[in-house]
């Protein structure tokens, strides 16, 4: 058993050795295709752990009219904190809202130098329950009377989902190519390598080798590929993590909202070790059809 597997790790070190530019040719591509894959997977999770955390915490404002009455203020109270579908509400008075006003635009003063909270409507903070319930909820408080505006997130939301599905898009589309090149060099590195001990293969044949024998050298040598392709992917996956944790954590709090874990770059990067060996295994056995009877 020893010595079966000396001879077939010698083979699969000679092969590799023999074409050497095609087997870096095969890793290279393997690298690029597989970080293509694990980028697109961390953007996806990336947005996923935004969306969760965005519909537990969304929240839209309900603005009064400057000259709303207290009586008109106490009735839409009353109707916001009535209704089930409401989770929380958070009244923001006049000098509340100045207050508001100056701290986010606290860069140029000028723009609320001369402003005082009687010019600035009082609002109501309101998390539904579900995140579903925003628009249905906002259509139904915007009727109140002595309501002036609400003011949802949908719209900044919807921009921020569709470019990052164009994203992934873009990823799925340069990982399919990328990883129809490397099927193709690892294809082709193998068949180079039969075609090269063809006759050593006859003779071993003739003497009574199964294809199974001949099979498992030529089949190491893409899964060293795949396998080597893979873990310098699994380092650029969780290099990326690293860099996109570091960026996100200093943005406002609405970009904090979207996040990656540990957790993410290991799940990501163990698939794509996975697919790495399954890719120089499968493209070696395609390359073998060819030379071998099946």
């Amino acid at each position: 058993m020893f010595s079966k597997l000396r001879y077939f790790g010698r083979e699969t070190l000679i092969s590799l050795r023999r074409n050497l530019l095609m087997t870096l040719a095969g890793i290279i591509t393997v690298t690029v295709s597989l970080s293509v894959l694990g980028a697109a997977l961390l953007v996806t999770r990336l947005v996923d752990h935004g969306t969760a955390k965005w519909k537990h915490g969304v929240k839209f404002e309900v603005f009064m009219n400057v000259d709303a009455t207290t009586n008109q203020t106490n009735s839409v109270s009353e109707a916001i904190r009535g209704d089930s579908r409401v989770r929380t509400v958070q009244y923001i008075n006049k000098e509340q809202a100045l207050k508001e006003f100056k701290r986010l635009t606290k860069d140029n003063p000028q723009l609320y130098s001369d402003i005082d909270a009687s010019s600035l409507p009082a609002s109501f903070r309101v998390a539904p329950k579900k995140a579903e319930l925003t628009n249905t909820l906002a259509d139904q408080f915007k009727s109140l009377p002595g309501v002036q505006d609400v003011v949802t997130p949908d719209k900044a939301l919807k921009s921020i989902f569709s470019v990052t599905n164009w994203i992934k898009r873009a990823f799925a589309i340069a990982f399919v190519l990328l990883l129809a090149a490397a099927l193709f060099l690892i294809v082709n590195t193998v068949r180079l390598a039969t075609f090269a001990r063809r006759r050593e293969i006859e003779v071993m044949k003739l003497v009574g080798a199964s294809n199974w024998f001949v099979r498992i050298p030529f089949l190491a040598e893409g899964l060293v590929q795949g396998i080597i392709g893979a873990g310098i992917a699994f380092a650029v996956v969780y290099f990326l993590k690293v860099r996109l944790s570091g960026a996100l954590s200093g943005g406002s709090n609405f970009v904090r909202t979207f996040f990656l874990t540990n957790h993410d770059a290991w799940t990501i990067g163990l698939l794509v070790l996975l697919l790495g060996a399954l890719i120089g295994v499968g493209a070696s056995a395609v390359g073998l059809r060819r030379f071998l009877d099946v």
